[in-house]
């Protein structure tokens, strides 16, 4: 089975929420997963498939919770090309920043040769108002790849 690390980020908590329900579903699978809600380079490892679960929070910025992990790999520039991961972003189509702020986690991410394991998804607020619902959803589709 495979071990996958769930970096947060969150503001309000519901991309939190999102992430405790899908490792629930991962972990009925028998994968081994770990939430991290302030996550750093250290406690990751590098061979397990990162899931970002993450909202924008103002103007296309990531959380507060998150922004130094962002800085860590920035400032680090770490080799990840060993790393698969995947984003499940929230937002809220309203604001013309929808889901920019993950993206730039993805960027960081990409430029360090981490790779996407599966395509993102996108989850808007205002079609969906219970974000647990398409991000299991969307888990299901590809989680027999693991």
């Amino acid at each position: 089975m495979a071990k996958i690390e769930l970096l947060v980020g969150t503001t309000l908590g519901s991309a939190e929420y999102v992430a405790d329900e899908m490792s629930d579903q991962l972990n009925d699978l028998g994968h081994e997963t770990r939430i991290h809600l302030t996550p750093n380079l250290d406690d990751l490892d590098p061979n397990s498939l990162w899931l970002i679960t993450s909202s924008t929070h103002g103007a296309g910025d990531l959380p507060d919770n998150i922004v130094p992990f962002l800085d860590e790999i920035l400032a680090k520039k770490p080799d990840l090309t060993a790393t698969k991961f995947t984003l499940c972003a929230i937002g809220d189509s309203s604001y013309d920043t929808f889901c920019q702020g993950p993206e730039k986690l993805v960027d960081a991410l990409s430029l360090c040769g981490a790779q996407a394991f599966v395509d993102k998804i996108q989850i808007d607020v205002q079609y969906d108002p219970i974000p647990e619902e398409p991000a299991l959803a969307w888990l299901s589709g590809w989680q027999d790849q693991l």
